[in-house]
């Protein structure tokens, strides 16, 4: 009797946390801006309620937060903010790439290939309309990086990097935004990944991993 609406509230609450997670990655709701219910339903659509689960949903994954006193406001973004989701996201991805090439098999090894490949023929358009094609050259890039772990056998390990990831969102975009991502060294470290994969190679395959996600010098190439 009430499963029918019961999804239909659900399938709600995802529509505005979609729309809310992207105007977050692309700073249309800047760090820090508090985010009342009445003006985002106007803006947005959608029940009290259900906006209020789409903050709380967002507050899950690291987008939002949350308090008693204060509401809810978009999380902070700072150099700092960069440096520990860089650091913690090394350290998850590794370990899942770890422990998926120990589980290796065929068809994993086909899903990091085919996800590869995806990835690669956005990136061949993206230098041209870098704004029109940031959402499809995001979800491709998502997609590759969670077939590299998707094997590791640990569902909390994936959950931890899918919040990672997506709190690492909001600098990739701006980085695409701001013309200074690297797709040329991308697309060598993705190279040499495959390859290692395939050679069964884990610390080949995890020391690109991790030079891949810092960055030069230091520095994360954001992605």
């Amino acid at each position: 009797m009430f499963g029918r609406k019961d999804k239909e509230a659900e399938t709600v609450v995802a529509v505005l946390a979609a729309a809310l997670r992207r105007d977050i990655a692309f700073g249309e709701l800047p760090p820090d801006a508090k985010l009342k219910i009445e003006p985002l339903r106007t803006r947005y659509g959608g029940s009290a309620h259900s906006m209020r689960e789409a903050l709380v949903q967002l507050s899950v994954e690291g987008l939002v937060e949350a308090t008693a006193q204060r509401g809810f406001r978009v999380a902070s973004a700072t150099q700092a903010d960069l440096e520990d989701i860089t650091r913690l996201r090394v350290e998850i991805e590794c370990l899942g790439l770890r422990w998926s090439m120990d589980k290796a098999d065929v068809d994993w090894e086909g899903r990091v290939v085919a996800a590869r490949h995806r990835l690669s023929r956005i990136e061949q358009d993206i230098a041209s309309n870098p704004l029109e094609l940031a959402m499809e050259w995001e979800e491709f890039n998502h997609r590759f990086h969670t077939a590299l772990i998707d094997a590791c056998g640990s569902p909390r390990l994936l959950e931890m990097h899918e919040r990672l990831y997506n709190q690492s969102r909001r600098f990739r975009l701006a980085a695409l935004n701001e013309g200074v991502v690297d797709f040329e060294a991308s697309k060598a470290d993705h190279d040499t990944l495959i390859d290692a994969v395939l050679d069964h190679d884990p610390d080949k395959a995890i020391s690109t991993l991790k030079a891949h996600i810092i960055g030069r010098n230091g520095r994360s190439r954001h992605h």
